[in-house]
């Protein structure tokens, strides 16, 4: 009875055509750097829906604005703090009094700004949520692909092995064959986590950006109010 013969996933990398093994180096290192993203957004974006929580229930409790104010000062990492503090930046830097006592068209002028000034801290605080995404896409995208090819290359060794070898038994051919496709296993392993959580990440981050313009209209209307009484 023939001896079955047993090779681990160690065996195969360890005894895989050099360009194949570039190739799942690459892979390996992409994961890594994948799920280090992965790990830091999902802890960085459950620490901005706490405290966009926390702002919105201060906001919708009527707290005051300067005390709302010092609290996002210290928490100016997520979108509805930098939306707001960008706001009071430029309603403090104007003299209200003096606006308010000024016809309609200066009172426009400032909410104009304030708006403008709100959108600029949101796109800046959006952006830097957004950070790392761009890797998760391209990996998700061509990982396979560069699996694929080290998987190519593979195959091609391993029949060339089997030309000069002049020998065609299954035991001669499989090891060569589990290298080339351990190759492809590396990259959908490497390419399905990207994929799966950029699309997670994307729709999360639309749905802050979302909250956030909600929140700088109703920031405006508040300070609206107190402009035009």
């Amino acid at each position: 009875m023939d001896k079955q013969i047993s090779i681990s996933i160690i065996d195969l990398i360890v005894q895989a055509d050099v360009i194949v093994k570039i190739v799942m180096a690459i892979l390996a290192v992409a994961s890594i750097w994948s799920w280090t993203i992965i790990f830091e957004k999902i802890i960085k974006l459950k620490i901005v829906e706490i405290r966009s929580n926390k702002l919105e229930s201060m906001f919708e409790k009527n707290v005051g604005l300067d005390q709302i104010y010092k609290i996002a000062k210290s928490t100016s990492e997520h979108p509805l703090a930098a939306t707001f503090l960008s706001c009071m930046m430029e309603w403090k830097s104007n003299n209200i009094k003096q606006i308010m006592q000024e016809d309609s068209a200066k009172k426009q002028s400032l909410k104009d700004r304030l708006y403008s000034a709100m959108q600029i801290g949101s796109n800046r605080s959006i952006s830097d949520l957004e950070s790392g995404l761009g890797f998760l896409a391209i990996i998700g995208s061509s990982a396979p692909f560069i699996g694929l090819f080290g998987t190519v290359w593979g195959i091609m060794v391993s029949f060339q092995g089997i030309a000069i070898a002049k020998n065609t038994s299954l035991a001669v051919v499989a090891p060569g064959i589990a290298e080339a496709l351990l190759a492809t296993g590396i990259g959908l392993f490497a390419a399905i986590p990207g994929v799966f959580f950029y699309n997670i990440f994307a729709n999360k981050i639309n749905k802050i950006s979302e909250r956030t313009n909600n929140f700088s209209m109703q920031i405006l209307n508040l300070l609206s109010k107190e402009l035009d009484n």
